[in-house]
């Protein structure tokens, strides 16, 4: 008698997850459900949906027929994730915590308790591919929806974690994902997609950063010098906002081109595209690779510093210890903002990336060769 792989799926209480672990099942895994907990400072708050989560999650579990299991990882995701998210907030700079969440939680504490659950793998409904090349390294892979595809969120697995996740959505595109989960008779097949910060949820930004970090409001000024408003600290904004600024009168729109640490003030231009606002290259660090060491340096790459960006030709080069990289793009790149992820690809491949340290203009790219 031939023994099943065992799979243990990711189950969010969405949709992709839950067509994710369905596939699974009928290409004969032995498949198991397991709901992650990763917030519990407010989750009887209006605004946190972990308790409908869980709830469909077990529905779906019930009409696929698999065991579902919850797993508490709050005290991991505050040590690993949110501890991070605010430094990073009280340096002024703008993290990007889903990254972090996936090469910490889903795909390191989540992986470890799979693992102790005797399976040879875990799977997630992420849109990303995963292969194994003929050097026997596993690589990144865009999804075949490239609307959806998560492969910028996930550039910081290595050969390990990549070596046992499997990705059954990654040829699939998402409306034959919701069309075949209406099909099979889940119950979530219409829930909305889950957007922005997994802890936040639909709270308002502002009003959660506050019960963790004090205001300090400050200046609004012109790259001149000019004040033209007031901020309510410098933690609310990020490069290349336009709304909640305040600032009235006449002409173009204005936009958060920068932030002054030391003297608390806010940077703002009027005008998309003002030249406070291009970037030719930029700097980053905490590098991250797929393949656990560096690509080659030098042409022939593409990146992304935000997501749903489009691929962005470029160059880069690494300093002597490998620890920080300069990149400069072909065009100009539009709100380069630090504390975000930029992500480097060849193809479909994702190799990597880093935490953007600064966005350089031609000057400072060209002191920088």
């Amino acid at each position: 008698m031939t023994t099943r792989k065992r799979v243990v799926v990711g189950l969010s209480g969405g949709v992709d997850s839950a067509v994710a672990a369905h596939l699974l099942k009928e290409q004969g895994y032995e498949v198991i459900g397991l709901f992650m907990k990763n917030w519990e400072d407010d989750d009887t708050d209006e605004h946190c949906t972990t308790r409908q989560d869980l709830i469909d999650a077990v529905s779906v579990a019930d009409v696929i027929g698999i065991d579902v299991e919850a797993v508490n990882f709050s005290a991991e995701y505050k040590d690993r994730v949110f501890s991070h998210f605010l430094a990073e907030y009280r340096a002024g700079r703008t993290p990007n915590p889903d990254v972090l969440c996936n090469s910490e939680i889903k795909f390191k504490a989540f992986l470890d308790h799979a693992i102790g659950l005797g399976a040879e793998c875990i799977a997630t409904g992420h849109y990303a591919g995963v292969r194994q090349s003929a050097d026997g390294r596993f690589e990144l892979l865009k999804a075949s929806d490239r609307s959806k595809d998560q492969s910028y969120f996930l550039h910081r697995l290595n050969q390990q974690q990549l070596s046992r996740t499997l990705f059954p959505l990654g040829d699939w595109l998402k409306r034959d994902v919701r069309t075949l989960a209406e099909r099979i008779g889940l119950p979530n097949h219409a829930k909305k997609d889950s957007t922005g910060i997994c802890f936040i949820g639909e709270r308002p930004f502002r009003e959660f950063l506050n019960r963790y970090l004090p205001r300090e409001p400050g200046d609004m000024v012109t790259p001149e010098g000019r004040v033209v408003g007031r901020h309510m600290g410098l933690m609310y904004y990020t490069i290349g906002q336009r709304q909640g600024l305040g600032i009235g009168g006449q002409g173009l729109p204005w936009y958060v081109a920068g932030k002054d640490i030391p003297a608390n003030r806010l940077v703002v231009v009027q005008g998309h595209d003002h030249p406070a606002l291009a970037a030719a290259g930029l700097e980053a660090a905490d590098l991250s690779w797929t393949a656990g060491t560096p690509p080659t340096p030098g042409s022939g790459y593409a990146a992304k510093t935000r997501y749903r960006q489009s691929d962005a030709p470029c160059d880069f080069t690494c300093d002597a210890d490998g620890t920080r990289l300069t990149m400069r793009f072909a065009d100009d790149q539009w709100a380069v903002t630090p504390g975000q992820s930029v992500v480097l690809y060849r193809g479909d491949v994702c190799l990597g990336g880093g935490v953007i340290e600064r966005a350089l203009g031609r000057d400072a790219l060209s002191a920088a060769a």
